[in-house]
């Protein structure tokens, strides 16, 4: 397969100043003409796994682990990847170089490619590996200055024996529906319980909580999402001496926790001060989640 050279990716930008470059099969495309079949079982299905991932100075944020899950994730579902692991980290990479991209989000996403009109996996043939890099303000400042208001969503994650959280597919529709409810609640993040009532996770964040000191956050077996972002706030603590717990989390945790805080790749960091409209600790951002914002940033940029 071909791939864009580092060497080349500056010109891809002089061909198409006015518009964003997508990487398509080894191939850097203006963004209007980036295209895939309509017969292709991602759209059809939602066959496919994708990564968001962040650059912050130019360089791409834990890329390697991202990586690592995108083929995890493709590996769970037998959908075969045309490329190695270090292909992908280098397309990704240049398409943040081609576009110029200093501070910004990556969407990396493979399909498994044009089949038929029925499910069938082994009629589609050609995986579509698509990678778009732009710019990203997932919630305005004053959120991060405030705090952010949430839900609690009565649609509950997918039981993990259906479909395993950890797989970061193009189905997102549990998620969506949760997202739907809670901006009708005037919120824009809801609260998602798992199948056993325990807390899981939000609809695009995973969500810790302070207690008396210290920090907790679900297990892995609550049918969560891995987070990139969550393992690196669980090293960050861990490096500035705060004691961790992965255990189970109900609605009562949340509600009489000290502070509350989401993670995730788009979003940061972002602490929540109202849950089911009741006030988490002071109503305010508070202290140990400042302290650890303020050390991912500096994570982020060193």
């Amino acid at each position: 397969m071909s791939r864009l050279s580092a060497s080349s990716a500056p010109s891809a930008v002089k061909q198409s100043k006015m518009s964003r470059q997508v990487y398509i099969n080894g191939k850097l495309v203006p963004a209007e003409q980036a295209t895939v079949s309509v017969f292709d079982h991602g759209l059809l299905y939602g066959d496919g796994v994708f990564e968001g991932l962040r650059a912050y100075n130019g360089k791409v944020f834990k890329l390697d682990e991202h990586v690592r899950r995108l083929f995890e994730s493709a590996l769970a579902i037998r959908l075969s990847v045309p490329m190695s692991q270090p292909e992908m980290a280098k397309a990704i990479d240049d398409t943040v170089a081609a576009n110029g991209i200093k501070d910004g989000y990556i969407r990396a996403v493979i399909t498994r490619g044009a089949g038929t009109l029925g499910l069938d996996p082994n009629r589609c043939s050609d995986p579509q590996i698509i990678i778009i890099a732009d710019s990203i303000s997932l919630y305005p400042k004053e959120f991060y200055e405030n705090g952010l208001e949430l839900i609690t969503s009565s649609v509950i994650r997918n039981h993990p024996a259906a479909l395993s959280p950890r797989i970061k597919s193009l189905n997102y529709l549990n998620n969506i529906l949760a997202k739907i409810e809670g901006l009708k609640a005037g919120c824009v993040e809801a609260l998602m319980l798992n199948h056993k009532g325990e807390v899981a996770e939000c609809t695009g964040d995973n969500i810790f909580l302070v207690k008396k000191g210290k920090l907790y956050t679900p297990p892995l077996d609550a049918g969560i999402l891995e987070g990139v972002t969550r393992n690196a706030v669980l090293d960050l603590a861990s490096e500035a001496g705060i004691q961790s717990s992965e255990s189970a989390i109900t609605k009562h945790d949340v509600y009489v926790a000290d502070e509350c805080f989401l993670t995730g790749t788009a979003a940061e960091i972002i602490p929540v001060v109202k849950v089911d409209d009741r006030v988490i600790g002071s109503g305010k951002p508070g202290p140990m989640t400042k302290e650890l914002t303020e050390a991912f940033h500096t994570l982020v940029r060193a």
